[in-house]
């Protein structure tokens, strides 16, 4: 996909690439996905009774971690637009012990069908990058955040030097489109690489987190370096 492709192209992509989504995202970052996920679900410093949303929900592994901490009393929306992605989702979620603590949804991220602070915790994980604008998502998760709620954002971002810019240079821009085209979605795994270096710099996803009403913005580097974890909270009335 040369250029910034238009949302309705980026949800059909989803759509194609579902059956091998999981495997695809193992094999890429040698298993540090669920690393990474669990690193952000500590984040969210969930607990029973809650309720969460995992915006750009995917195959649902991270609402399903969601849905095992807040057991038991809380309930997870995984809200996603691509349909064949949800399909896998509750597939998922079927054979969960914790499947029916979760409710799917096909929705638009810069849209969110929910009142204002319904959640107690609202994630994304590797989803803000592939929204039409960042800002106004982040907003809407700021939005349907209950008083006193976090935000958790998880990100592939481009380290800006190192080895580990090495490392994503060779591995993400060179190696992971060779390996999209073995199963046949070579344009997909190029446009990683692309939605990454549109994704702004973790200092200005800060800023704009801030901007959406966020207090105590913070955030890191996951181990690997190629992996950002922003953090903020929706203010007490």
């Amino acid at each position: 996909m040369k250029g910034r492709p238009t949302p309705e192209r980026v949800v059909a992509m989803f759509d194609r690439i579902a059956p091998h989504y999981d495997a695809m995202n193992t094999l890429m970052t040698g298993g540090l996905d669920r690393v990474w996920r669990r690193d952000a679900l500590d984040a969210a410093e969930l607990g029973p009774g809650m309720r969460v949303l995992d915006v750009a929900t995917g195959t649902g592994k991270l609402a399903l971690g969601a849905a095992a901490r807040v057991a038991p009393g809380g309930q997870v929306v995984g809200l996603d637009p691509a349909a064949e992605m949800l399909a896998r989702a509750r597939r998922a979620s079927r054979s969960s012990a914790v499947g029916r603590t979760v409710t799917w949804v096909q929705a638009d991220a810069e849209s969110l069908p929910f009142a204002d602070g319904t959640f107690d915790a609202v994630t994304i994980g590797f989803g803000l990058r592939n929204l039409p604008d960042v800002e106004v998502a982040l907003g809407e998760l700021a939005r349907v955040a209950a008083p006193g709620g976090r935000v958790v954002v998880l990100e592939i971002a481009a380290p800006s030097g190192g080895p580990s810019a090495i490392l994503y240079r060779t591995w993400f821009q060179r190696v992971v489109p060779r390996l999209g085209a073995l199963v046949g979605s070579g344009d997909a795994y190029r446009y990683l690489p692309d939605s990454v270096g549109r994704y702004p710099a973790p200092l200005r996803v800060a800023e704009l987190m801030a901007a959406a009403g966020l207090l105590e913005v913070r955030w890191r580097w996951l181990l690997g370096r190629m992996v950002t974890l922003h953090v903020g909270r929706r203010a007490l009335p």
